[in-house]
């Protein structure tokens, strides 16, 4: 991306739509045969896009969406299950770079926002909880189902924690029900409702372009340092999930959904 505010074009990106303006950086997480679900190639498209808003002094916002109803399920369950399973290493590899990706929302000179109008649940949850505002419609849909098939949100956990509290975080592991967006917004997983969130973002990115990009830094990791998230947190989320996906249980949940569609409830009958 250019300093003047051109639309990026030195990057061909396969999961996301990558849009500019002036002030803001627009990212549309692009896997509608897959409900927009994290693999390695959006989590380094997202890195990419992060990149580009980095490079462009002017820009202050970075907004993250998906379409179609839907912002993001997380983890895709399909490749997770398919013929090659992840073994402690790879598996460890995926859970650093998708803890690396939440980390940098949370450290990056920029404001991101999470624009969702739909169903996040899983990592896209994640994503959310990482962002520095959150703006909803009424129809979202927040959920952590991880634990219907074994698994835990282990990278997401900490991110969420320091969004809502613990309990709210652990009652939604521990239900994996969804919440709606007005529940959400009440423990603050959700900053604002709105009909069309679109005059939100329009609001904080007049005002942030009053904010010097270094300021933003300096106030972002300020903050980040008030927290409890440590490197051993990190190192605990990224052990314990890789424990997780390679158990013997797991692995025949995502193969069983890979191969035959059957969800891990399916297979208790």
């Amino acid at each position: 991306m250019s300093p003047s505010g051109q639309g990026p074009r030195a990057v061909d990106f396969r999961a996301l739509r990558v849009t500019s303006e002036p002030g803001i950086l627009r990212v549309a997480l692009h896997r509608p045969g897959r409900s927009n679900s994290i693999d390695p190639v959006m989590i380094a498209e997202l890195h990419q896009a992060l990149d580009l808003a980095e490079a462009n002094d002017d820009c202050r916002l970075v907004v993250i969406e998906g379409g179609d109803g839907v912002f993001s399920t997380g983890m895709d369950l399909v490749e997770a299950g398919g013929s090659e399973l992840p073994d402690d290493a790879s598996a460890r590899e995926g859970a650093e770079r998708f803890l690396g990706l939440l980390r940098r929302f949370t450290t990056i000179p920029r404001i991101v926002v999470a624009k969702v109008d739909g169903q996040a649940a899983g990592g896209g949850v994640g994503l959310v909880a990482a962002a520095d505002f959150v703006y909803a419609t009424e129809r979202s849909r927040f959920s952590l189902p991880e634990a219907l098939w074994g698994l835990l949100p282990c990278c997401v956990a900490p991110f969420l924690i320091r969004r809502t509290g613990f309990q709210k975080a652990y009652a939604m592991t521990l239900s994996t029900q969804p919440v709606d967006a007005l529940r959400a917004a009440s423990f603050q997983l959700v900053d604002e409702v709105a009909e069309d969130p679109e005059p939100l973002v329009r609001r904080l990115a007049f005002r942030s372009s009053k904010l010097d990009g270094v300021t933003l830094g300096d106030l972002k990791r300020y903050y980040r340092r008030q927290w409890f998230l440590s490197d051993a947190h990190e190192e605990a989320a990224v052990e314990e999930f890789a424990r997780l996906i390679t158990s013997d249980g797991v692995r025949g949940r995502l193969q069983d959904f890979a191969q035959h569609q059957r969800l891990p409830w399916e297979a208790r009958r």
